[in-house]
């Protein structure tokens, strides 16, 4: 039968996101790195006062309330700001304004596989760099290869690791190409790479609001970047990509930082005792900046331990790929949500 698509759609296989339960069921979700906290107060109040005129028009392109509200907490002037439909949209307009069949994408891996799916819908080339078993960023490697782009998530999914800052400097300072930070869990880290951005004008932050500001329901993120580097994104951007609703929301949660902070900080205190506990089970757990833990049970039964939480209403992440085939990724959850996952893990590993 002859295809109706692409060789490269054919070929490829597809990002594979965590398992969505029905929402009426009593899972314990701890598999999409959902924050567990609902989002700012500040939400009611945008949704009950908003007016329905403004569903009946087309929204603001250019997103301008939610820009100016990131332009004042960020420091940085608005035209430096891009919104997308979340952060993977940004990810996708950097993949198609700046490769093509001649031009290399690089990362190291593992990471976000997202990337490898954005890079596979286009007629591009992949070049996956094995991170060492430190997460030391491999930056000769990644200067070899020059991409056109350059993928770098900080804090890093699924290790949760924060690559420094001189690190990323000394990247975008050797690269000829353009240098992605995807900062998606930034909000749960001790720092950031806003500062590089602010240095070369081929460097481009990403951020969700999917992840510290619990918001992943309504599909908002943003790119940081030099005006030069922007403006291509702008020409390839879908003119009406973010809805009024969620610019509003956006706008009200961006500016309550005290709230994302407060939740972020509980985050925090419950992963370092999510981190402690499962370490008195015997598993081992990669330090991380993030609201998620990288463990290793050890006994190597990985994907044992997912099937069996499945069976028992919990939902974690397995990755059946090179280099964490014995590994899991577990979301922290509340502290009542971590209590269950440890006792059902205590229960299953004796």
């Amino acid at each position: 039968m002859t295809s109706f698509f692409r060789a490269e759609v054919d070929a490829m296989t597809g990002y594979i996101p965590g398992e969505q339960p029905k929402s009426d069921s009593k899972i314990i979700k701890l598999n999409s790195n959902e924050n567990p906290y609902p989002p700012s107060p500040k939400v009611k109040d945008v949704l009950q006062d908003f007016d329905w005129e403004w569903l009946r028009r087309y929204p603001d392109s250019s997103a301008t309330n939610f820009r100016n509200a990131v332009s004042e907490v960020l420091n940085v002037p608005a035209d430096w700001i891009i919104v997308g439909n979340g952060s993977d949209e940004v990810l996708n307009l950097v993949i198609r304004a700046c490769t093509d069949a001649d031009r290399k994408v690089v990362y190291p891996m593992p990471t976000y596989v997202l990337y490898r799916t954005l890079v596979e819908m286009q007629p591009a080339q992949t070049v996956e760099i094995d991170y060492p078993a430190d997460y030391k960023l491999p930056i000769e490697e990644l200067v070899q290869v020059d991409g056109a782009v350059t993928f770098i998530a900080t804090p890093n999914s699924p290790s949760g690791h924060v690559v420094p800052v001189e690190d990323l400097r000394e990247l975008a300072t050797r690269l000829s190409g353009v240098l992605v930070i995807d900062e998606a869990y930034c909000d749960f880290a001790s720092s950031d790479a806003l500062s590089v951005v602010k240095e070369f004008d081929n460097v481009i932050s990403i951020r969700t609001l999917s992840k510290g500001y619990s918001l992943a329901g309504i599909r908002l993120g943003f790119g940081v970047a030099n005006p030069k580097l922007l403006q291509g994104l702008y020409k390839i951007k879908d003119s009406y990509n973010i809805d009024a609703i969620a610019c509003a929301i956006g706008a009200a949660v961006m500016r309550d930082q005290d709230y994302k902070n407060s939740c972020a900080e509980k985050v925090r205190i419950s992963r370092n005792k999510l981190s402690v506990d499962l370490e008195k089970l015997g598993f081992k757990v990669w330090d991380s900046q993030t609201n998620f833990l990288l463990v290793q049970p050890t006994k190597g039964n990985a994907e044992h331990l997912y099937f069996k939480l499945k069976e028992q209403g919990i939902l974690i992440r397995y990755f059946k790929q090179e280099g964490l085939e014995d590994k899991l990724r577990i979301a922290v959850g509340t502290d009542e949500e971590n209590t269950i996952l440890v006792k059902a893990l205590s229960e299953l590993i004796q």
